[in-house]
């Protein structure tokens, strides 16, 4: 079976086949909201189409940001089915979050990426979900938000000196360029998430370890406490999450709140749970 889970930056695919991975690939993110079929089906003709030729008609089940509703879960498996066969099975990326993280238990699950997201799961579907909203109006604690505040405190003169001259410096950015690429340019949010691992590199830093902070911060009291928290652990998914889980912990703790598993990607998860004979994408 192939395993796909994808966010707007980038989409992780997973062959599995005789109880083991025989292929992995990395792939530029896909979300129906943003992309049009041509450009789906070129990342996945440009980066899987060699793979595809020996195991066609593999079951798919494919799990992405950006499938809120069946019209758009159609779309996507309309594009999938000539590579892939008729077995394609599209989840929203958060049912894939959640049952990666919790199997067939409930829990609270999250995701921090690019963007952020959050549901509660009750060990079959997801039965309660605060929208995010997007990197404008929430997505609190994802990385597109981290980016922003960074690079809005960053060109407000808000950081020190030397971590502004650093930042531009390493990136070859300007104000000018930034702001083009922000308003003008398409997918802010992967450009503003981009700067997350300098982000990172500079966690030591006090001001810049506030940003986070502040941002995690924002995300439990705006999604995580409009869940049943003190009955069940929260878990997280994304590559923030986990190169940023100290973090979340101490902020975790501040609340009570407590903190289950915490994964850079769910694919490892999925292959589990899909392993387990359990495949019903019908709830989304």
């Amino acid at each position: 079976m192939w395993i796909a889970d994808s966010g707007s930056t980038k989409t992780d695919w997973c062959l599995y086949e005789d109880g083991k991975e025989n292929v992995r690939i990395l792939t530029g993110g896909i979300n129906p909201f943003y992309q049009d079929k041509d450009d789906i089906a070129d990342i996945i003709d440009k980066n899987l189409k060699s793979y595809l030729v020996s195991n066609h008609n593999i079951p798919l089940y494919f799990y992405g940001a950006g499938i809120t509703n069946e019209e758009k879960a159609t779309f996507l498996k309309n594009i999938f089915s000539p590579f892939f066969g008729k077995e394609t099975e599209i989840g929203s990326d958060l049912l894939g979050a959640a049952r990666a993280l919790c199997g067939h238990k409930p829990g609270i699950a999250c995701i921090l990426g690019t963007g952020s997201n959050s549901c509660f799961y009750d060990g079959k579907t997801i039965r309660k979900n605060i929208s995010p909203l997007g990197f404008i109006l929430g997505d609190e604690g994802s990385g597109a938000v981290i980016g922003k505040i960074f690079v809005g405190d960053l060109l407000k003169n808000q950081l020190p000196e030397d971590i502004k001259n650093d930042f531009l410096q390493t990136h070859a950015l300007n104000m000018s360029e930034i702001i083009e690429r922000v308003y003008k340019k398409p997918f802010p949010n992967r450009f503003l998430a981009s700067f997350i691992p300098y982000i990172i590199s500079r966690i030591d830093r006090a001001e810049v370890a506030a940003i986070v902070k502040k941002s995690i911060e924002a995300f439990f009291i705006r999604n995580i406490k409009q869940y049943d928290y003190a009955q069940y652990p929260v878990h997280f998914t994304g590559s923030l999450a986990y190169h940023i889980q100290d973090i979340i912990q101490v902020v975790a703790q501040k609340h009570n709140i407590s903190v289950g598993t915490i994964i850079s990607s769910p694919v490892e998860g999925l292959i589990k749970y899909h392993s387990s004979g359990i495949s019903d994408l019908s709830n989304k």
